[in-house]
């Protein structure tokens, strides 16, 4: 064989770390359950879609107007999995390699940069790839009805690949870059998070209609920059459309960028993901040459090496909770970044409401961006609180040092109790900021604006044509959202806790807390949206047991509880929060019970199992 051909051979074909990862995945049952189970699932979502949920029968084209809606949904949703699940996979991918045990002995082979790099990404990346492509022939079928084109099935399969590729490149990037990767896990969430909300709340900001009094939008200059409204452009074209440019002079960036949103995204994802491979190769043998090293900020301080000596410190009467509240996050960069978090959050939150008062921004304006803000707000501290609990235990099963601290007097139930306590005290900032948002907000529409802006608008109540007057902010959602956001959090903390004590790895753990989350929230979610738009008083109840629900409802009260505006029954909206309260509390309380009486049968079942 050519040696040139056997170098590119190696390079991926033959790539000992992604055949080692390939097949070691490819025999566990584990993977074989959670690829079967996600088929079946997109098998009866399909069909039950496809149905239009009606026994008696239905039409050819009813069929296919009900296999497009599938199609769309499920295509928003395989990018919102791969935005969430790829880090997950791609977290250890060069952390685990970089381990001081195993480091050293990965230098001594014959393996190259590049193809450490390429077998890290491509090896797990597989499992993602093999997830999307398992749906391909279900929504090939939906060709036989005549509802979805060939053409938008492949393309929307080329955004998800694609997406799922830049992903990937980034998390590895992020790993070579930290020498972490659990800790690159919350920044990469953090900047995913924040970015997807805000590139698409810029493009909500900047639409323009194709018409006077026309519902249909052209696309944005921030359209090829975010997976969902690529694939928005490519799905909805009657609404979201590219622009032509027929009679416009325009320059071929310009035609290219926002004319063919689709093969634009393609494009910027395989160049960025080649650009961070090649980033990642020359940065990865630094990993090594840090071992050990006093960073340059710590010498100028005259501080010691990270585990050298330190000052005594009071501890408390629960060590678990100080171990877990301050030890985390003791890097200057991790401080800095949760720190500047809250900053920007609050610091965001008073620009808007000094831009409405001053006029600058519509109320419309103004309900939008905070959406943006406080949804993406939560929905990084729920992920954050799911990654730090759910590899709470599980990394110290597999560093060892679970075992030593079984060898102590600390009993199952403090331990746990400890746990959750410190892992809220380190979340607890975090907390305040969507909830110091809202409260901010809502306190400017209780003082009437201070006389510099109307705070009532006309708004139309779901499911009918009428329109009530309504504040820009609903101040009673915001004490609704004070109640049950600490208890939300404090759930999904045991949440993760659960799946930290019961899996073998951390990656695992991380999976298996985020699934169960999700399917909880998301159900709890869609029954509130149900109930609320279409039941006065409980169905507002309803709404407050979840965090994004409840938000809508702070900023479009008429279209989320509208019923329940009208009857003048908001006061419903803080008795839902302080029942999600009580009823999540009684969750913790409940779990923590179950997990101390099982605690030490499920420890000493997977000892040994690291």
């Amino acid at each position: 064989m050519p040696a040139i051909l056997d170098w590119f051979l190696r390079l991926l074909p033959l790539n000992p770390i992604c055949m080692r990862l390939i097949q070691g995945g490819s025999r566990r049952l584990r993977h074989l359950y959670i690829r079967a189970g996600y088929l079946a699932i997109m098998i009866v979502v399909l069909l039950f879609a496809i149905a239009g949920g009606s026994a008696g029968a239905v039409s050819v084209r009813d069929l296919a107007q009900n296999g497009a809606d599938a199609f769309t949904v499920v295509s928003f949703g395989q990018i919102g999995l791969i935005c969430l699940l790829t880090p997950i996979f791609m977290a250890g991918a060069i952390a685990q390699e970089a381990n001081p045990r195993t480091w050293d002995i990965l230098l001594t082979t014959p393996l190259n940069a590049l193809q450490i790099v390429l077998g890290n990404i491509f090896g797990r990346l597989f499992f993602v790839l093999a997830l999307l492509l398992s749906t391909l022939p279900l929504f090939a079928l939906t060709q036989s009805y005549g509802g979805v084109p060939g053409r938008s099935i492949f393309l929307s399969y080329a955004i998800a690949a694609g997406s799922a590729l830049l992903v990937a490149s980034i998390a590895v990037t992020l790993s070579v870059t930290r020498t972490a990767g659990r800790r690159a896990v919350f920044v990469f969430y953090v900047a995913v998070v924040m970015y997807l909300f805000a590139t698409y709340a810029a493009d909500r900001w900047l639409r323009e209609p194709v018409g006077v009094g026309s519902s249909a939008h052209f696309t944005t200059v921030f359209t090829p920059l975010n997976p969902f409204l690529a694939l928005e452009a490519l799905l909805f074209t009657n609404s979201y459309i590219p622009r032509d440019f027929v009679g416009v002079e325009a320059g071929w960036l310009e035609r290219r960028w926002m004319g063919s949103p689709v093969a634009t995204f393609s494009w910027l994802c395989g160049i960025l993901s080649a650009g961070l491979m090649l980033f990642s190769t020359l940065r990865l043998r630094v990993i090594g040459a840090k071992t050990g090293a006093v960073p340059v900020w710590r010498r100028l301080l005259r501080l010691p090496a990270k585990g050298g000596e330190r000052p005594p410190r009071h501890v408390g009467t629960n060590p678990i909770v100080w171990r877990e509240s301050t030890s985390r996050g003791t890097s200057a960069g991790a401080v800095l970044a949760r720190w500047a978090f809250v900053v920007a959050g609050i610091g965001v939150a008073v620009a808007l409401l000094w831009l409405f008062s001053a006029g600058r921004i519509g109320a419309e304006g103004l309900r939008l961006a905070l959406a943006a803000t406080v949804g993406a707000e939560i929905v990084v501290i729920v992920l954050t609180a799911l990654n730090l609990s759910a590899v709470a235990v599980s990394k110290e099963r597999e560093d060892g040092s679970l075992d030593i601290i079984l060898t102590t007097p600390i009993q199952p139930g403090p331990y746990l109790a400890g746990k959750l306590r410190g892992l809220i005290q380190y979340l607890l900032p975090m907390i305040v900021v969507p909830l110091a948002s809202l409260g901010l907000a809502a306190l400017y529409v209780l003082v009437g604006g201070l006389g510099s802006a109307s705070v009532t608008v006309q708004e139309r109540i779901a499911n009918s044509t009428a329109t009530i007057p309504v504040p820009v902010v609903l101040p009673e959602a915001a004490v609704a959202m004070m109640l049950m956001l600490p208890a939300f959090i404090a759930f999904c903390v045991m949440i993760g806790l659960q799946w930290s004590i019961r899996s073998k790895g951390t990656i695992g753990s991380v999976v298996a807390a985020v699934g169960v989350a999700l399917a909880i929230t998301g159900t709890v979610g869609l029954c509130g949206f149900a109930a609320g738009r279409s039941i006065a008083i409980f169905g507002a109840v309803v709404t407050a047991l979840n965090p994004i629900n409840l938000l809508a409802a702070a900023l479009s009260p008429g279209a989320m509880i509208g019923q329940t505006i009208e009857q003048g029954a908001q006061l419903s909206l803080i008795v839902g929060g302080a029942l999600a309260a009580i009823v999540y509390g009684g969750l913790v309380l409940a779990m923590h019970s179950n997990m101390k009486r099982t605690f030490m049968f499920t420890v000493r079942k997977l000892a040994g199992q690291n």
